[in-house]
């Protein structure tokens, strides 16, 4: 069986643009999946672009810093900023509270549980969760995100921790190569989370494009899927979008890039295809299955 990827766009919900051109690189037979953010300023405009093409595979991206609360304030005081209506403005404040033990999984549990409720009633049928910035790489994330997806009825979870074969390609600076060496150390005890080592949760071999997030574009993207293995499982992560007045309004650090980035799939990913034994392309929802010829399996070549 050949190398199995998922192509799966973060950030889907956050502007129309961004749902735009998920739709476009999906029908374009180049990405698979997304992960929808609940609580996202298109998130309306993300479900109507759900409705019309149900071969997407739609997760949810589970935001716990630098965005707006699904549940209600009171519930998740731990969670919130000094404004005490948005969470932490940053990755590194998140995390420096979360090690200092400010940060109570309980509130963890609500606020995700919140995040995929408001999906659920929207008529998702949600195919995995990863979360935003990566944070449930650490335990303390990881533990009460899990417990929600096994009463959601949700079944896969985005392995955060990248491959060592893409960790050491050129695209990534010695700083980032280093701060996901540093990371990676985490992977055992992500491991051994209970559902993810009985499987009750399923997930890939690794993600790839971590260390390239912000340089993903076409030789970067060739450099990746040249270094795969002729066998495995893994998800490549993209923050596809266009570059427009809806993104200005929004804070994301990812701006021209995303449209570098719908080139990369664009120029890259159909060659990749059409090598013989080459990738097959797949979303979260077949992850249990042995082939493409599953039901809940998608094939975009």
């Amino acid at each position: 069986m050949p190398s199995r990827l998922i192509i799966n766009a973060d950030d889907f919900g956050l502007t129309p643009g961004i749902n735009r051109s998920i739709a476009e690189l999906h029908y374009a037979g180049v990405l698979t999946s997304a992960t929808l953010m609940a609580t996202g300023p298109a998130f309306e405009d993300a479900i109507s672009v759900t409705r019309g093409i149900p071969s997407l595979g739609v997760g949810c991206h589970i935001v716990l810093t630098d965005g707006v609360p699904a549940a209600p304030l009171q519930s998740i005081p731990s969670l919130l900023g000094p404004d005490g209506k948005t969470f932490r403005p940053s990755l590194l404040d998140f995390v420096r509270a979360l090690l200092r033990g400010q940060i109570r999984e309980a509130d963890i549990e609500r606020e995700a549980q919140a995040q995929i409720d408001k999906l659920q009633q929207a008529g998702i049928t949600i195919t995995h969760v990863d979360t935003h910035k990566h944070t449930h790489l650490f335990p303390a994330v990881a533990r009460p995100l899990l417990r929600v997806l096994a009463r959601s009825n949700i079944h896969a979870i985005r392995n955060p921790f990248e491959p060592t074969f893409t960790q050491r390609l050129a695209h990534a600076g010695i700083k980032r190569r280093l701060q996901i060496q540093i990371l990676n150390r985490l992977r055992p005890a992500f491991e051994r989370q209970p559902q993810v080592g009985d499987q009750k949760v399923l997930t890939t071999e690794g993600t790839l494009g971590v260390s390239a997030t912000g340089n993903l574009n076409t030789s970067t993207l060739g450099e990746i899927l040249s270094a795969m293995p002729a066998t495995g499982t893994f998800e490549l992560v993209c923050h596809p979008g266009y570059n427009d007045r809806d993104l200005d309004r929004v804070t994301t650090r990812l701006r021209s890039h995303r449209e570098i980035e719908m080139q990369a799939l664009l120029t890259t990913i159909p060659p990749a295809l059409a090598q013989p034994n080459g990738i097959e392309l797949i979303h979260y929802g077949s992850l249990g299955s042995a082939d493409s010829s599953r039901p809940n399996a998608v094939n975009v070549r």
